[in-house]
């Protein structure tokens, strides 16, 4: 009995380590990504929208997002809310034009979710897309983690 529990915690605290100890970040390859670090997840005119693992990673702890209202327009490439953390605030652009439909609420409770799971319970908006060939402009995973492996490499 004693070696199995010296065994369980020797096994959490090596998972422990590998976890934290992330030197890149997840990148999920049908994602599609903009050179602002947000994402776009692709459901026929539906995109639903967060920010990257990597820009929750330099940002550090998630305080507060802000949501913008249903029912208003995003623009690509403009700000339609701001993430606020412990270390700075920073714009969220849109990646794709088109009417917002549905906002992440549970965010105001817990801005944290950004931090805990970017890809898929912080997710910040859903927007219904009016020109589907912006996504020509956005990035596949491959060149996402290519720029995101060039602009560590600059700072």
């Amino acid at each position: 009995m004693a070696s199995r529990l010296m065994w369980a915690s020797q096994a959490a605290s090596f998972l422990r380590i590998s976890l934290f100890s992330r030197a890149f970040s997840t990148v999920i390859k049908d994602l599609k990504y903009s050179d602002t670090h947000e994402w776009a997840k692709v459901d026929g005119s539906s995109v639903t929208i967060g920010i990257t693992d990597h820009a929750q990673d330099h940002l550090g702890d998630v305080v507060y997002v802000e949501l913008p209202e249903v029912g208003a327009n995003a623009k690509q490439g403009k700000n339609f809310g701001s993430v606020e953390s412990v270390k700075a605030t920073s714009d969220v652009n849109s990646p794709v034009s088109g009417e917002i439909v549905e906002v992440n609420s549970e965010l105001n409770g817990s801005p944290g979710l950004i931090n805990g799971s970017p890809f898929e319970k912080g997710w910040i908006i859903k927007v219904k897309m009016s020109d589907a060939g912006e996504l020509n402009s956005l990035m596949d995973s491959e060149q996402y983690s290519k720029f995101c492996e060039e602009e560590d490499a600059k700072h």
